[in-house]
């Protein structure tokens, strides 16, 4: 009989420790638990900071900008290549686009990349390059000497005439490198710039879908929403390296147009606190846009 006694006692001992074991992880993490405070202010271009008001700030395990590179390898990138092989252009300027990179017919790069001899080869650069400069002839502008009848009669003649007549042009758009500003307005019909944008738009949401599932379903920690004062906060956070941003949205105010991706470290029992504003924001899309102008 003592002997059942002793075992029954010993078993609500042992049961008794288990769960106080079993509480131990639970309290220690308590215990050991951080948090974050945060404050969102933005700044219009020449005015005051202002709250970034009820928006959902997310707590991620990883960066934005590398969660992005994740999901920018499963998503196939706009095929810049391909987009030139199916444009209505010639040859030429297909191939001036393949050398460069790039569409976009117009802005400081176009002329930059734009060189007197593209204007002479290039059917699409001659054309604007002589309709933009038909003020000018019998001014001093090169005039040629040969002849579409020749091409046929004594194609020799007509062919070498017509590359003197393209040296000459080549020199004297050197010389006058004036006489190509502002041929881009002759090329808004043939420009492809505005098409290529939407390929790269398609693509960059298609990235940003795959990279905002992805956040979520791998990477999130936590997600709070701001007050009206901009203030936010993440409780309970384990200790350990974390980023705060937004995802799929922007924080606007006039024309300023901010999203953050800024890391910060939790450590055991203690508060982080965060300001974020223009200055530690990824990206101002205004400045972007300005600065690429």
């Amino acid at each position: 009989m003592r002997t059942m006694k002793t075992k029954s006692r010993l078993r609500a001992a042992v049961l008794f420790i288990g769960s106080l074991l079993a509480l131990l992880p639970a309290q220690i993490a308590a215990q050991t638990a951080g948090r974050i405070e945060f404050i969102a202010r933005v700044a219009p271009a020449g005015g005051q900071p202002e709250p970034v008001r009820q928006m959902t700030f997310y707590l991620l395990r990883k960066s934005l900008d590398d969660i992005r590179s994740e999901a920018s390898q499963t998503a196939p990138a706009a095929d810049l290549a391909k987009f030139i092989d199916g444009l209505s252009v010639s040859p030429e300027l297909k191939a001036w686009m393949t050398k460069h990179h790039s569409v976009q017919l117009s802005g400081q790069e176009f002329t930059k990349n734009l060189a007197p001899g593209d204007i002479v080869e290039v059917p699409e650069f001659f054309k604007a390059y002589m309709t933009h400069n038909e003020a000018y002839k019998g001014l001093g502008f090169p005039e040629p000497k040969f002849k579409e009848k020749d091409l046929k009669n004594n194609p020799e003649k007509y062919n070498a005439a017509k590359l003197e007549y393209e040296a000459t042009l080549t020199k004297y758009i050197a010389a006058a490198q004036d006489s190509t500003k502002g041929i881009e307005l002759e090329l808004l019909d043939v420009n492809p710039y505005a098409k290529w944008e939407i390929v790269e738009a398609k693509q960059r949401q298609q990235v940003d879908a795959r990279a905002f599932r992805l956040a979520q379903e791998r990477y999130l920690v936590a997600h709070t929403d701001t007050d009206l004062d901009g203030h936010g906060t993440f409780t309970s956070v384990a200790p350990g390296n974390y980023w705060i941003g937004l995802i799929g949205t922007e924080a606007i105010s006039g024309d300023v147009r901010l999203h953050w991706d800024y890391p910060v470290t939790v450590r055991p029992a203690e508060t982080a606190r965060v300001e974020l504003s223009n200055l530690n924001a990824v990206r101002d899309s205004t400045t972007a846009q300005n600065s690429n102008n």
